[in-house]
């Protein structure tokens, strides 16, 4: 399967994404009372982009290892165990992102919040990827 081009262009932009409408006074607001845009801020950096996936076609067990680079002991997090009723497999999913690349977005996202004069809220869901979405959340 070929690489998603987006996701390839986001790669390689490798900050951040701005979509902002194109506002035209001959063509009506779906709707009608907002007078100011919305402009979404997407990351595009790493996640979705730069994951891995993988088919489970049996039972056996999936793990998440951090191997530190000095040598101490790896963090080996079971996933889940594909046993029993789930023996027949299905899908695992492993992503990341840096802490420099959260910062950027950051900066990015003030920087065009402030240029335009506009409030900034970040959207996060913190309660189901505590320590992903926590760091999003952290940086801002």
């Amino acid at each position: 399967m070929w690489p998603s081009p987006n996701g390839t262009i986001r790669n390689i932009l490798g900050g951040t994404v701005f979509r902002e409408p194109i506002i035209c006074k001959s063509i009506p607001r779906l709707v009608p009372g907002w007078t100011r845009a919305i402009v979404i801020g997407r990351h595009a950096f790493a996640d979705q982009y730069r994951c891995q996936d993988l088919q489970i076609n049996g039972p056996g067990k999936v793990e998440l290892i951090y191997t530190p680079a000095d040598g101490t002991k790896p963090n080996v997090m079971e996933v889940y165990n594909f046993e029993g009723k789930t023996a027949s497999g299905g899908v695992a999913l492993s992503m990341y992102n840096t802490t420099e690349s959260i910062t950027g977005f950051a900066y990015c996202c003030f920087e065009y919040a402030l240029s335009k004069k506009w409030p900034l809220y970040l959207s996060t869901k913190n309660t189901i990827l505590k320590q992903y979405d926590g760091r999003f959340k952290d940086v801002f």
